[in-house]
């Protein structure tokens, strides 16, 4: 109001202030988590580069000629590839009769290690023994002793049996195993007791429970063990190289790849091709079998 003329002054209201556009709601959450899976993304691709390229290398090598190989840089594809390499990997290290014997070997000591595992993890799961733990930590202890250090009692067995020089020497000392015990009593462990219990009121024994009702629910230990038992049989060297001595009628790959490096010195890419046409099955069964593998190594994380 004005003093002298008594009029009331009108102040005239500041202009509104502008209205910010709210922002979206989660979206810092969301950088966050898209930042997260680019960083796990990149870390992944990291892994498969450091892992799938000695591979590649291997398999490119295998068919570059002779003189490229001491190029420098290397060549990370092959401009004109050298095929007659497997052709002469495959008929001059005689690699049909060391695949089938390794396949041999293989099968038998898969099957082996399956069927005593299984059966030794249901009794340790389920069944009810004087000194079973006791037993179940001696199964354990075997796993922490080397296999240097049993291998020359189990040469003498092998020698006294008369199994040098045969199939039986190849597989029969590991036809059982430590961590196939303990892989499927865990998974058998993982079987609710209300099951079992229900498959006693109609009339399961434990037979019928083993082989109906718990060796389906562990298919994915089954699948795994089986995998690593396959790894380990097809890539053994030592003990194949102890008990076949000159007969090249039960070698196994791996030394007939031994025997193809030292007839082709001046052909290292030969022998790359000898060795790629060893790893071969190895990489079809993990391709074949990764689900059960990945489910194997998961289960029992989320309950």
């Amino acid at each position: 109001m004005d003093a002298e003329t008594g009029a009331v002054a009108i102040v005239p209201e500041p202009p509104p202030a502008p209205v910010r556009a709210a922002e979206p709601q989660g979206g810092g959450a969301h950088r966050r988590r898209a930042g997260r899976l680019v960083a796990r993304y990149v870390l992944l691709t990291f892994g498969a580069v450091v892992v799938l390229l000695p591979l590649y290398l291997t398999v490119v090598n295998s068919l570059l000629p002779t003189t490229q190989l001491t190029r420098r840089p290397p060549p990370f594809f092959p401009a004109h590839p050298q095929w007659r390499t497997y052709a002469t990997a495959w008929d001059q290290g005689h690699l049909g009769i060391y695949l089938r014997n390794s396949a041999i070997q293989t099968v038998i000591i898969v099957l082996g290690q399956l069927v005593t595992s299984i059966l030794a993890g249901y009794a340790f799961a389920f069944l009810r023994f004087p000194l079973r733990r006791v037993l179940f930590v001696v199964f354990l202890a075997t796993l922490m002793v080397p296999f240097e250090v049993t291998i020359v009692t189990n040469l003498d067995t092998i020698t006294t049996f008369g199994w040098y020089n045969s199939f039986a020497g190849l597989t029969v000392p590991f036809l059982a195993t430590g961590f196939g015990t303990f892989l499927l009593r865990q998974a058998f462990l993982q079987i609710p007791r209300d099951l079992q219990e229900a498959a006693a009121l109609d009339g399961y024994g434990h037979w019928r429970f083993l082989t109906r009702i718990a060796v389906p629910l562990a298919r994915p230990s089954l699948a795994a063990l089986g995998v690593f038992s396959f790894l380990a049989a097809w890539n053994q060297y030592l003990w194949p190289l102890l008990v076949t001595g000159d007969n090249n009628h039960i070698r196994t790959v791996q030394l007939g790849l031994k025997l193809l490096r030292s007839t082709n010195l001046q052909s290292i890419s030969v022998s790359l091709a000898g060795t790629v046409i060893a790893v071969a099955p190895l990489l079809v069964l993990l391709v074949v079998f990764q689900k059960q593998l990945v489910r194997s190594l998961t289960a029992g994380a989320v309950k």
